[in-house]
């Protein structure tokens, strides 16, 4: 077929297509019961105006390329709001439809056919996060058939659209130890592009994924150790950056079964010496006063602070707050029995200097060291805490409650 003379480039109706249809998930008004019924009278409007979605034209790739550039033009949106889901969601489906006829009219390596894949991924990509049935395995499946395409390009970005179907659908109802065959295939994917940020992107986000999942820290920790040293050699920047910037997670996510190093400066300003904790069960606790539940843990915490102290148990605070006045008056009120560690100047707030080594990114966050120095288990808030302490120091002085003592 003759070249497609286009003032727009195939790359920029790209980019234009994915602009507009990933406004989808971002309009929240309800679907109309059938087109007519919510338009609005918009006499002397263009059709695309009026929320209308022609029907996909029978034509060459060219006239294909036109009808997706007519319809994905921000100026076609609708001028209610109550329209554009319904709109953006037909749009969506319409360039899918209209960008598989022009795959089917043009040969892998032309430009036309990776261009129209490109609008067929972001359409499938956009209905799916529209919700629309169908469209995951859509996209999985559409990107599957392209994995051995001879545009290598191509064939690659659809391996990694489908490594990002196949965590979805891992990850729904999953355990996390299930997924790990997947981790080991997105690693090699890794070793093979260990440039290439999206794949890097993608690899993290399935590591944050697991830790998301009850029971997930070991097989994120896992996922972390398979991708990090591959993207830490990497000769992209930005690829060692998210490297750089996950670290710190994969080194609390391993802290099980491992010692945890605790220095820093106490409120009152002497460093802390964290010897004062050989042979004591502790509990360290990132928090902060304008954290609502680390502040609604914390009478559960002084009381099996008072129950267990006596026996062998301590708390450790790292306040992420970063007014000190702030800090020391509720710490004051509060009553806090036990130390609180915190930072200044520089170290406020996230910038914590535990905070930044451990990768926390979100509080309460806490780890639970056994009397060997080694860390238990980061899952020991509310009942949690009470069960462990039971386990590993016995029978407490004395319940709060019933006050019964002990033997």
């Amino acid at each position: 077929m003759p070249a497609v003379d286009r003032s727009l480039s195939w790359f920029t109706l790209a980019a234009t297509v994915v602009g507009i249809l990933g406004l989808i998930p971002l309009v929240s008004a309800v679907e109309p019961a059938s087109p007519q019924a919510a338009q609005p009278s918009t006499a002397g409007e263009p059709a695309s105006r009026r929320g209308t979605v022609p029907p996909v034209p029978d034509g060459t790739p060219e006239e294909l390329f036109a009808y997706i550039e007519r319809l994905t033009d921000p100026a076609a949106l609708p001028a209610s709001r109550g329209r554009q889901r319904y709109y953006l969601r037909k749009a969506a489906a319409a360039t899918a439809d209209a960008a598989g006829r022009i795959m089917a009219q043009t040969k892998p390596g032309d430009a036309a056919h990776g261009e129209a894949a490109a609008l067929r991924f972001a359409a499938l990509e956009s209905l799916g996060r529209f919700g629309e049935a169908g469209a995951a395995t859509a996209l999985a499946e559409f990107a599957e058939s392209l994995a051995d395409s001879p545009d290598t390009a191509l064939a690659e970005r659809a391996r990694r659209i489908a490594v990002r179907a196949q965590i979805d659908a891992s990850l729904e109802g999953a355990r996390p130890d299930d997924v790990l065959p997947l981790v080991g295939r997105i690693a090699a994917l890794l070793r093979q592009a260990p440039d290439d940020a999206e794949l890097a992107s993608t690899a993290l986000g399935l590591a944050t994924k697991l830790g998301r999942l009850p029971g997930g820290d070991a097989a994120a920790a896992a996922a972390y150790e398979a991708f990090l040293p591959i993207l830490e050699a990497s000769d992209s920047e930005e690829v060692r950056g998210m490297a750089s910037g996950a670290a710190g997670t994969a080194r609390r996510l391993s802290l099980p079964g491992n010692p945890m190093r605790i220095t820093g400066t106490l409120l009152a300003g002497e460093p802390f010496d964290q010897e004062t904790l050989a042979g004591k069960v502790v509990l360290i606790d990132f928090w902060a006063t304008w954290c609502g539940p680390c502040v609604a843990e914390i009478a559960n915490l002084k009381a099996e602070y008072e129950r267990w102290h006596d026996k062998g148990f301590e708390v450790v605070g790292v306040s992420l707050d970063e007014d000190r006045a702030t800090l020391e008056q509720f710490v004051q009120a509060r009553e806090i029995p036990w130390p609180v560690l915190y930072e200044e100047p520089g170290g406020e707030g996230w910038q914590h200097p535990l905070a930044t080594y451990y990768g926390v990114t979100g509080i309460p966050t806490v780890m639970l060291i056994g009397r060997d120095g080694n860390v238990i288990t980061l899952d020991a808030r509310g009942k949690k805490l009470g069960a462990a302490l039971e386990r590993l120091l016995g029978e407490p002085a004395a319940r709060l409650g019933d006050r019964r003592v002990a033997p």
